[in-house]
């Protein structure tokens, strides 16, 4: 790695990208950086499942706002399609993706966990989209992204308020997947991210594409989208052995997926 503001572990079936930029985690040039290597990696390593976490007392305090100063023109566009880029490496990640988040969460590293397929919190995190403190507003996908999970009504008062939230809440608008006990984020996070590990990784990435195609298009556009979806799953490995041990012990749970 270039830079140790993130770095790439792995526990069997299951990645971890861990943001380790003290005291705050703030997202600077160099962990914008290290957090895209980091995603290539995983990819690389064909993990079967991404967990996106954070060391410290805070996931993150948001974006370094020396990255925004003096920025104009094609510079400022060029920034933007970078950043933008980390968010769509993760979301195509063949692979389901978690993110774990504890404390403070701010801008860039909500728009990381955004990203993510699944969110889960510890009761004590708070999450805010607070560019508007600078006089922008979110450029990483936040503000689609809210909208996409909680309806525009509320992504337009989230953003343009500055309001800093607290997990249960978002949880209730949709964003958050789970909200546990702040001593139970790391071995609830891990139990989720190797039960998704331990799936059928393809069927698992057939629906991530569904799901963002009727997002993007609509239902029909999902409809469209199935037929040659399924001709991929059952082509798989999995799904050829899943059937089996259905079939041969009567009812499921004998399966055991390997990815392929």
């Amino acid at each position: 790695m270039s830079s140790n503001k993130a770095f790439f572990e792995r526990d069997g079936d299951v990645g971890f990208l861990t943001i380790d930029a003290p005291p705050l985690n703030l997202f600077d040039r160099e962990l914008f950086a290290a957090v895209r290597e980091v995603i290539e990696r995983a990819r690389q390593e064909q993990v079967r499942a991404l967990v996106v976490r954070a060391k410290g007392k805070v996931f993150t305090g948001g974006a370094d706002v020396h990255v925004f100063d003096g920025l104009q023109g094609e510079a400022a566009r060029r920034f933007v399609e970078e950043i933008l880029g980390v968010t769509h490496a993760v979301e195509d990640l063949p692979f389901p993706t978690v993110a774990s988040v504890h404390a403070l969460c701010l801008t860039a590293g909500l728009e990381l966990a955004l990203a993510c397929d699944l969110i889960v919190a510890a009761e004590s995190a708070q999450f805010g989209l607070v560019e508007r403190v600078v006089g922008l507003t979110p450029l990483m996908g936040g503000t689609q992204r809210i909208a996409e999970r909680a309806g525009p009504a509320r992504a337009r008062e989230f953003v343009m308020t500055g309001a800093i939230l607290p997990a249960r809440t978002l949880h209730e608008w949709g964003v958050v997947n789970r909200v546990v006990a702040d001593h139970e984020l790391e071995a609830a996070t891990l139990a989720l991210a190797r039960d998704l590990a331990a799936g059928p990784t393809r069927a698992h990435y057939a629906t991530k594409r569904i799901v963002r195609a009727v997002v993007d298009e609509g239902v029909r556009a999902a409809d469209a989208l199935t037929p040659a979806l399924g001709e991929e799953v059952f082509g798989t490995e999995d799904l050829r052995q899943g059937v089996r041990a259905f079939l041969e012990h009567g009812g499921p749970g004998h399966a055991r997926f390997r990815g392929r």
